[in-house]
């Protein structure tokens, strides 16, 4: 039987009261939830010092942190500055995931662009390659990065790159976005074959995915975030298959509801034996 670190992909919504991530904290745990994911995606605009009261709230709450990195990153840009930028806000969202004592860093890492997907996968290992270099030469050696399964074809991070990556390179990791997966596939999905691909390569890691249902809009499924009910992935078949596996998962809620849809996920696992962590 699977277990499962669950919550919302930032800030809880309904309650008010969180103003911060540190209250953030607190209310997941209140919620009877144990994940929540710092988002960074318009910058890495959290201190040190925040980062680390973060972390120990955490702790003392039984929440399992991740981060997301600002989505201003493309390691295939022709521009130098903004890769240069790119590699930066992946190495400052590595450090303060590392004071918070968060497991990922989540990260869009490119598009294809004039490169072309084998060209911008190679410099895509490049990259990563040199920042996990560095982040080690920092003394951090926590914090895997995560690379997202992309919803869009011209954009890096099919499920075969981000599980390639990950056996090339140390401190990588594939991170499956269900929503994205299924828009990439024109609206397929087979979540036990991803399963069984994750514990094949990772055995008994914990896999970190993100979920939320996706619009669809002028015969395809596009990258806009819906709340679960809307079945487009449907959850049931997932928590039905986690039922069948003993792994560990972390399931990151981004419909656009976060806490109310997370802990309907919650309901809709409790119905096929698995339980949180």
């Amino acid at each position: 039987m699977a277990k499962v670190w669950l919550g919302p992909a930032g800030i809880p919504k309904i309650v008010k009261r969180a103003k911060d991530a540190v209250d953030a904290v607190r209310v997941v745990k209140e919620l009877g939830l144990n994940a929540m994911e710092v988002e960074f995606v318009q910058g890495v605009r959290m201190g040190a010092e925040l980062a680390e009261k973060v972390g120990e709230e955490a702790r003392k709450n039984g929440v399992r942190l991740s981060v997301h990195a600002p989505y201003f990153i493309n390691l295939c840009s022709d521009e130098p500055e903004k890769l240069e930028a790119s590699v930066r806000r992946i190495l400052d969202s590595v450090d303060r995931a590392h004071r918070m004592g968060a497991k990922i860093v989540v990260v869009h890492a490119a598009y294809y662009g004039k490169l072309g997907p084998e060209k911008c996968y190679e410099q895509v290992k490049q990259k990563l390659g040199e920042i996990v270099d560095e982040i080690e030469r920092e003394g951090i050696d926590d914090v895997d990065i995560g690379v997202e399964i992309t919803a869009r074809n011209n954009q890096f991070g099919s499920v075969e790159e981000a599980f390639s990556l990950a056996k090339e390179l140390k401190h990588v990791k594939p991170v499956i976005d269900w929503g994205h997966l299924f828009a990439r596939n024109d609206g397929r999905i087979d979540y036990g074959a991803v399963l069984d691909l994750w514990r094949n390569e990772f055995g008994d890691e914990v896999m970190h995915t993100h979920f939320t249902s996706v619009k669809y809009r002028n015969g395809k499924y596009v990258d806009e975030h819906e709340p679960i009910s809307i079945n487009a992935p449907p959850f049931e078949p997932l928590a039905e298959e986690l039922g069948k596996r003993d792994m560990e998962i972390a399931l990151i809620c981004e419909s656009p509801l976060l806490e109310q849809d997370a802990l309907l996920m919650k309901e809709i696992l409790s119905k096929y034996g698995v339980r949180l962590a």
